[in-house]
């Protein structure tokens, strides 16, 4: 994973919230403080709120992966956060979800908001990522994990 999609500024540990509004505003205000974003803070939120009604980013495993298209922005910007209390979020698994990762991209640019989405499921689909994410100390451990690329071989 790039280092410059996720920010240690942009990971919450044990974040509290009530709802995906409170979510998607946490991320939103730390992303704007994190990137030095222009964008208003309620219009990721809106932008975050309406991709969720097409339908939920919660993936399974506890994991769900927001994401929106956002204009003005001129990269991919990503937030992390495990939540203190599981959340539900209609995860395809019914599971309620403690990890999200947040992702924002440029309106025009379809292909990097894949390819970053792609890593992001990549590194959360593995269990062995998820744990440590969930028993990470702090915001610097957890930046760690999701920023090594490197490919753990099986044994």
């Amino acid at each position: 994973m790039a280092d410059d999609l996720f920010s240690v500024e942009s990971i919450a540990i044990d974040l509290n919230v009530g709802s995906q509004k409170q979510l998607f505003q946490d991320f939103a205000t730390r992303l704007i403080a994190a990137h030095n974003l222009e964008t208003p803070c309620r219009d990721i939120v809106a932008a975050a709120m309406e991709r969720e009604r097409l339908g939920s980013t919660g993936v399974g495993n506890g994991v769900a992966l927001p994401h929106a298209r956002i204009d003005g922005l001129d990269h991919v910007v990503a937030g992390f956060a495990r939540l203190s209390d599981p959340m539900n979020f209609d995860s395809v698994d019914g599971r309620p979800v403690d990890l999200v990762a947040f992702l924002l991209a440029p309106s025009n640019a379809a292909g990097a908001h894949l390819r970053a989405l792609a890593r992001v499921s990549r590194k959360l689909r593995r269990e062995e990522n998820r744990s440590r994410l969930r028993s990470a100390p702090d915001a610097l451990s957890v930046f760690t994990i999701l920023s090594d690329d490197t490919v753990q071989k099986a044994a």
